[in-house]
């Protein structure tokens, strides 16, 4: 009787540990598909170098590619979508020599480059990460004109008031994507 009582518990409890690890595999699945992260170690790497949240970089990269690089429709490339002329810029900038447009397909290039705009854009916005995000994505001109614009008003640029409907848009993905990284992936991203 004692042994069929501890085969059966012993049943059992193989069987919860079993579901339990499906569903935590599902679960993980589910996340990596809905909240894709790669090239962790690049971004922390950036990160570190240029003073950034590893998050913001992730969610900069998600929201331009879900990190799945493809050349966009005006010829931005790689995971975090920048221009030929913006790297050559950055390139300029940053005293880089032998860059080339192709360069842009490399992750490790690209996750520079893209970093090193997101740092430039956020000194120049004396750190506000909502009007770097907006710049990233609507360009710089347009976002110092908005500001200037609302500090003309006597106020603050908000997320609301961005004229353009798709940079409004962006700045909310990209915002909300940065704290879902932070929760997520705290460890990946080198938070804990």
């Amino acid at each position: 009787m004692s042994r069929r009582i501890l085969g059966t518990g012993a049943a059992i409890v193989v069987t919860v540990l079993f579901v339990g690890m499906a569903v935590s595999l599902m679960h993980t699945a589910q996340r990596n598909q809905t909240l894709p992260l790669s090239d962790a170690g690049i971004i922390r790497q950036q990160a570190a170098d240029k003073h950034l949240d590893p998050a913001l970089i992730a969610a900069v990269i998600y929201a331009e590619t879900r990190f799945d690089p493809r050349p966009s429709p005006a010829g931005a490339q790689g995971l975090m979508q920048i221009l030929p002329a913006t790297a050559y810029y950055l390139a300029h900038l940053s005293g880089g020599i032998t860059f080339t447009a192709g360069d842009l397909a490399s992750p490790s290039v690209n996750v520079a480059y893209g970093s090193y705009y997101l740092r430039y854009l956020l000194d120049h916005y004396g750190g506000d990460e909502m009007l770097a995000i907006a710049a990233y994505n609507g360009g710089l001109t347009n976002v110092d004109r908005w500001v200037a614009h609302a500090d003309a008003s006597g106020r603050r640029l908000t997320v609301a008031e961005i004229p353009f409907p798709e940079t409004r848009e962006y700045v909310q993905r990209v915002l909300s994507a940065q704290a879902a990284y932070r929760e997520t992936y705290p460890r990946q991203l080198g938070l804990t």
